[in-house]
């Protein structure tokens, strides 16, 4: 083995062991489980480990395997592996120590299938859960920079399949606080730790929507539609509200549009509705731009000469337990170092660029990346 190779290995053992333990930690719910195992089997076992290694590092190898192994068991049904998945409406499956030789058995004999995914695909993860972010982000500024009664204009960064542009289609319990249409099909209800998070009296109406990403996912088309579902962790409510949230966004159809964020933000917000409050969300995004692609984003903010709202939720850069800078460049809370040391943990950030240039922002908290649970500081 080359030392390159040893290099990649390493780097990919130390991504798939930081997502084992921020989306599974000591602390985690028990149907969490499945997904560190996944993790932890491609960090240390041979032939799942090789595989990764082989994809390049900026295209997120841990997880880009563990959804082409899901989308694989999820066409191929095999025995027993397909029995530790959950799908819709299933429930968590039980774990036991048969997982980890069924799942290496399975990328032993589809090596091949596995790799050429992998070749094909990027991963795309669409978790709605982190709306439940944004609102509480949305409640911390009402009444301050957010009138509930002025429309906003939502611009999603990096929306995928869109899901994240229908946040006022979903009902939201913060313990006893309940916000959304009472019909909702789908309701987002993460644990709360830390202070009280906030949740706002009601949202703001929303006067357009925008979707922007590299790739913009259609729904309707089945294989997108099955390969968004595999990059959904291995969990059952995951499973669950992503199969709820794709209905919703298949009988709401918005804009989305193929646009790199970093260069041609400028154009894109230029045609929004001038009365509405510009919001701009981005979520598990900006973690992945390079340093100067993240500084011309935030020069194009400062010259788009309106008032704008920026709600973050990202990992702090590097992503990795090396991580110490904000996205956004504000100053990181010791508790928020902690936090990273222990897996990959979203960060929640807020910036208000005013119409002069000048801005103004905060850490708010912490989340789980997969919407399991909220911390607010």
């Amino acid at each position: 083995m080359t030392d390159p190779d040893a290099e990649a290995r390493a780097r990919v053992r130390e991504q798939a062991q930081g997502i084992a333990d921020g989306w599974s930690g000591p602390d985690a719910p028990p149907s969490w489980a499945l997904t560190a195992q996944l993790f932890r089997a491609i960090a240390s076992e041979p032939d799942l480990l090789r595989l990764a290694a082989a994809v390049p590092l900026d295209r997120l190898p841990p997880l880009l395997l563990s959804a082409a192994v899901r989308y694989l068991v999820t066409r191929l049904r095999p025995d027993p592996l397909v029995g530790y998945f959950p799908f819709p409406g299933t429930g968590q499956p039980p774990l036991d120590d048969g997982f980890r030789p069924a799942l290496v058995a399975f990328a032993r004999q589809h090596a091949g299938e596995l790799a050429q995914l992998c070749v094909e695909h990027r991963y795309q993860m669409n978790e709605v859960a982190r709306s439940a972010d944004v609102v509480a982000v949305l409640g911390h500024l009402s009444g301050q920079r957010l009138d509930p009664d002025r429309p906003i204009a939502l611009v999603d960064l990096g929306t995928g399949a869109g899901l994240g542009l229908h946040l006022d289609r979903y009902r939201y319990r913060f313990g006893d606080r309940t916000l959304g249409p009472g019909d909702a099909a789908l309701t987002i209800a993460p644990e709360l730790r830390g202070r009280p998070a906030p949740l706002p009296d009601r949202l703001p109406p929303i006067a357009a929507r925008l979707g922007v990403d590299v790739e913009p996912l259609d729904l309707e088309d089945r294989r997108v539609h099955d390969w968004l579902a595999a990059c959904i962790p291995p969990e059952t409510s995951a499973v669950d509200r992503f199969a709820a949230a794709a209905t919703v966004a298949r009988e709401h159809p918005v804009t989305t549009v193929r646009a790199d964020l970093a260069d041609d933000l400028p154009g894109l917000c230029a045609a929004m509705p001038d009365d509405a409050l510009l919001v701009v969300v981005d979520t598990y995004v900006h973690v992945f731009l390079t340093a100067d692609e993240r500084a011309r984003f935030r020069r194009q903010l400062a010259q788009l000469g309106r008032d704008v709202e920026w709600i973050s939720v990202d990992p702090l850069v590097p992503l990795g337990a090396d991580g110490r800078e904000s996205t956004q460049y504000l100053r990181v809370p010791r508790r928020a170092l902690e936090a990273t040391r222990a897996g990959v943990t979203g960060v929640i950030g807020h910036l208000s660029v005013h119409r002069d240039g000048s801005t103004s922002g905060e850490v708010l908290g912490l989340a789980h990346p997969g919407g399991a649970w909220l911390e607010w500081l």
